[in-house]
């Protein structure tokens, strides 16, 4: 059985030079265990970074820009069916109310936005790490196996010839004791 330091000659490095990474995944390598897990669950989940996720979903999806425009138009159409018919509406145009709500609604959104695009950054980066190590277990497990085949095959040379000198050794000593061919 390898030890962690015998996995980190295989990188040709000193062990005590390898990054933590690397050294855990030279330990996983040394015990035959295995590194995979499910980053899903080792995100930071609490409510408010639920609620970011859950707003920047719907303020990015079809649903909601049609809704928005929904909105617009009725606030639009409202406002100047009422300005028509009783010469005062609630926001005249140009609609100053209803840019205020804009205003606002795009000062609170940005911000959930970008928690929600940081939260998945911080995902992103916990499985671009994850993968790393995977992979380098990965490429150590077939260094491993290279050094396997080659000893396998060196060992196998060496029983290769060893049956060709015993068969070399059978045909001169058949030759010795057969009679001479006229």
């Amino acid at each position: 059985m390898k030890k962690p330091e015998d996995i980190a000659r295989q990188l040709g490095m000193p062990y005590e030079s390898l990054d933590e990474a690397t050294r855990k995944v030279a330990r996983h390598v040394a015990a035959r265990q295995h590194i995979s897990r499910n980053t899903a669950d080792e995100a930071a989940n609490t409510t408010g970074q639920r609620a970011a996720d859950a707003v920047a979903r719907f303020g990015g999806s079809w649903t909601f820009i049609m809704l928005f425009g929904v909105t617009l138009v009725a606030w639009v159409v409202l406002n100047s069916l009422i300005l028509a018919r009783y010469e005062r509406s609630f926001d005249p145009y140009p609609y100053i109310l209803l840019n205020l709500f804009l205003s606002m609604l795009a000062s609170i959104q940005a911000p959930i936005i970008l928690m929600s695009q940081n939260r998945q950054a911080q995902k992103d980066r916990l499985v671009a790490a994850h993968d790393y190590e995977v992979n380098l277990k990965a490429e150590l497990e077939i260094m491993l196996l290279h050094e396997k085949i080659d000893l396998l095959r060196e060992g196998q040379w060496g029983d290769l010839l060893s049956i060709q000198q015993e068969q070399i050794r059978l045909m001169t000593q058949l030759l010795k004791q057969s009679p001479a061919a006229p």
